[in-house]
């Protein structure tokens, strides 16, 4: 065989024992190219008959797929040289089969007397994995599609929620002026305030899907709350100090529609004949958890009495506090009053 002449028997005999254990495709190639030992996981991973290998050059293989070019200049290469090949990546397209993707590793194979030349090519096949990715990168893409079409629906969703709390609040002032009826007239003034409040949060949220930074939130929500609430003759101010966290856009929702209903009732309550003061929204962390609070400079609560009702926004602001698994405290701020939302447990900081 040429090219192996000075190869001693019991050196090729045992390099062919060696490669027909693997389970890699293998192939031992002499100073020429041409094959001196196929292994079995090659011959059946590609089809090839065992005795239609050795002497033959790897392009002389089947129809002809194995004659490629840029692998042979590469193993060439690899003979000349003293720098191992690969790994080649490349197709090989065959007109009977399913055309499979390979990648070609070569490394010489030196023997003691330095004489003679062999070249191990150790073939992979990543057709499986190859296919994995490019389905990968699709569905990649394809999510990246749902994920704009969701925020497009979302978008669109959310501007027609805000329309239609709009609506709702507009028919719920107009039937406030038109009934004749005080508490009938209050209590359509209450389910307006509440559907604003409801809109003041959707509007604040409608840009977030995932976690949300509490002190930009309560902030915009401050500004608009203000916006709508306070009328440009009034000497109000309303004023948001929150320390960095995150929460989740269901907790916050929670914590919006407390803060709203509490600056909502200090408004409303704390400053009667259009009196001058100020609202402050805080939200405090520590390592026991987070405080929320509304605080006014108002005239304060009115003394408790045995006829004292609870009154529909405390019940609202005491069942979103248990929502989110917190109590409820309310103290005297001197003057004015304070709200306290106390949670007690883990926080995540904002970044």
């Amino acid at each position: 065989m040429p090219g192996i002449g000075r190869a001693t028997e019991a050196g090729i005999g045992l390099a062919r024992a060696l490669i027909n254990t693997s389970s890699l495709p293998l192939l031992l190639l002499d100073g020429e190219l041409r094959i001196v030992s196929a292994s079995r996981s090659f011959c059946a991973a590609f089809d090839v008959q065992p005795d239609q290998t050795d002497g033959r050059e790897l392009g002389e293989l089947g129809a002809g797929e194995w004659a490629i070019p840029e692998l042979r200049a590469l193993l060439e290469s690899t003979l000349a040289g003293d720098l191992d090949a690969g790994p080649y990546e490349t197709d090989l397209a065959r007109a009977d089969a399913e055309t499979r993707r390979l990648i070609f590793n070569a490394q010489k194979v030196d023997y003691d007397t330095g004489t003679d030349v062999l070249m191990l090519v150790a073939i992979s096949d990543v057709t499986d994995i190859r296919g994995a990715d490019r389905r990968l990168v699709q569905l990649l893409f394809e999510k990246d599609d749902l994920l704009r079409e969701r925020g497009v629906l979302l978008q669109e969703m959310q501007h027609r929620i805000a329309n239609s709390l709009q609506i709702i609040a507009s028919i719920l002032m107009m039937k406030a002026r038109s009934v004749s009826s005080e508490e009938t007239r209050e209590h359509l003034r209450e389910a307006h305030d509440r559907v604003l409040s409801v809109a003041a949060v959707q509007q604040q949220l409608q840009t977030h899907l995932g976690d949300v930074e509490v002190g930009p939130y309560l902030t915009k929500l401050g500004e608009s709350l203000g916006a709508s609430m306070i009328r440009t003759s009034r000497a109000l101010t309303l004023e948001v100090n929150a320390d960095a966290a995150l929460v989740s856009s269901h907790e916050a929702v929670s914590l919006g529609l407390i803060v709203t209903e509490l600056v909502i009732n200090a408004l409303k309550h704390a400053f009667p004949d259009d009196a001058d003061g100020r609202v402050v929204i805080g939200y405090a962390v520590d390592p026991a958890g987070w405080t929320l609070s509304v605080s006014d400079n108002g005239i304060g609560r009115p003394a408790a009495s045995a006829t004292t009702k609870v009154g529909l926004g405390t019940s609202v602001v005491e069942a979103l506090a248990r929502q989110l698994g917190a109590r409820v405290a309310i103290s005297d701020a001197g003057p004015g009053a304070r709200i306290e939302i106390v949670h007690e447990g883990e926080l995540r900081q904002s970044a």
